[in-house]
């Protein structure tokens, strides 16, 4: 059995899940998801303590820490600030429930918000189907330290690590590494999004132009809001990646601004994707209210078409129905019966006229 490992802090204990351990059996309390020591990319057994592994880091060059939490308590969040020195205002963002992606700097230690995003798949969309589902993912940037604060089921970093640990050049360029590294995970998942919104959109698309239109405006509109919170993840994070891309801002070495500019490169294709499919919801919605509009008019058109025949029976009714001695044929044997004939006859006359002009 895999054995838990407990992480001495200087305010709280913290106790942290092993990374083979399901996320599903963490009690409460158990914030810290992964910590290790890197040194010139290369990951070093583990130390007694986050303090203790932090001192050693910044006594060693080309080392730092990474500390992985989900949704640390403000006491848990308190015992990694005082052992980093973290900003209180960075402190309360990263423990607040929504934040728009920014990035903001506080004194040697860099506070950048991402926003996580996931596809949810759905046999077919309606009027309350959720296609988007997001998270948030809090990073603090240090010379000798990254801490990661993931907030919601969305964003998960395991894999992240994994993969940043079997690139050691990549990791030997430092804490700037590890952030790039979740930015282009994040970002390539925000890719895959877009592909699977086209998906969804296509089938909008095809029922709204069919002859009955099988989407309706709820699901249309449903839609749209996904779409809504998807850019709010997307959008945003634009001016983070431009901030990091210039050199006057935040010191990066040519290779990580490089790959920095490679983020920013797909994010700002998903952005312009985004954009697209925002008018092409907008048209697909004015579309369907004009197909309603058509259907109102063609309803109202059939119901006047009756009433016109119907009112052209109650006329003859109506005539004959009054109490006057001197009318044409009301003494004739055959004026009922010719009557209704007269009736019958226009009514077919009127009917196949208003057929003819497409009311009927």
């Amino acid at each position: 059995m895999t054995q838990r490992r407990v992480w001495r802090l200087p305010l709280s204990g913290i106790r942290t899940a092993t990374p083979a351990e399901p996320a599903r059996t963490r009690r409460s309390g158990d914030a810290v998801i992964d910590c290790a020591l890197y040194v010139d990319g290369v990951r070093r057994p583990d130390g007694p303590s986050i303090g203790e592994m932090f001192a050693e880091a910044s006594a060693t060059p080309e080392a730092f820490v990474w500390i992985g939490l989900h949704e640390p308590t403000p006491d848990e969040m308190a015992a990694i600030a005082e052992v980093f020195d973290l900003h209180p205002l960075a402190v309360e963002d990263a423990l607040s429930d929504e934040q728009r992606p920014k990035l903001e700097r506080y004194e040697d230690t860099s506070f950048l918000v991402i926003r996580a995003a996931r596809y949810i798949e759905h046999d077919e969309l309606t009027d309350t189907s959720e296609v988007v589902e997001t998270g948030s993912v809090r990073v603090f940037v240090g010379e000798k330290f990254v801490v990661t604060v993931r907030q919601g089921s969305v964003g998960g970093l395991r894999a992240v690590r994994a993969d940043l640990e079997s690139k050691q050049p990549l990791l030997a360029q430092g804490p700037w590494a590890v952030v790039h590294a979740i930015c282009d995970r994040i970002v390539d998942v925000y890719l895959q999004i877009a592909s699977a919104f086209q998906r969804d959109l296509d089938i909008v698309e095809t029922q709204v132009l069919r002859r009955d239109a099988g989407a309706t405006i709820g699901q249309i509109y449903q839609l749209k809001r996904e779409l809504v919170e998807f850019r709010g993840a997307v959008l945003p994070l634009q001016q983070p990646l431009a901030t990091l891309l210039d050199a006057r801002t935040i010191k990066l070495t040519k290779e990580v601004r490089r790959y920095f500019r490679d983020v920013a490169d797909h994010n700002t294709r998903v952005a312009d994707r985004i954009t697209g499919f925002d008018d092409l919801l907008n048209s697909l919605l004015q579309a369907r209210l004009a197909q309603v509009t058509v259907d109102q008019n063609n309803d109202m058109r059939k119901i006047a078409s009756w009433a016109a025949i119907a009112a052209l029976q109650t006329a003859f009714a109506g005539i004959y129905g009054m109490n006057f001695k001197f009318m044409p044929e009301l003494e004739w044997r055959y004026g009922y019966p010719g009557l209704l004939g007269v009736m019958l006859i226009t009514s077919v006359v009127l009917y196949r006229y208003l057929r003819k002009s497409g009311w009927l």
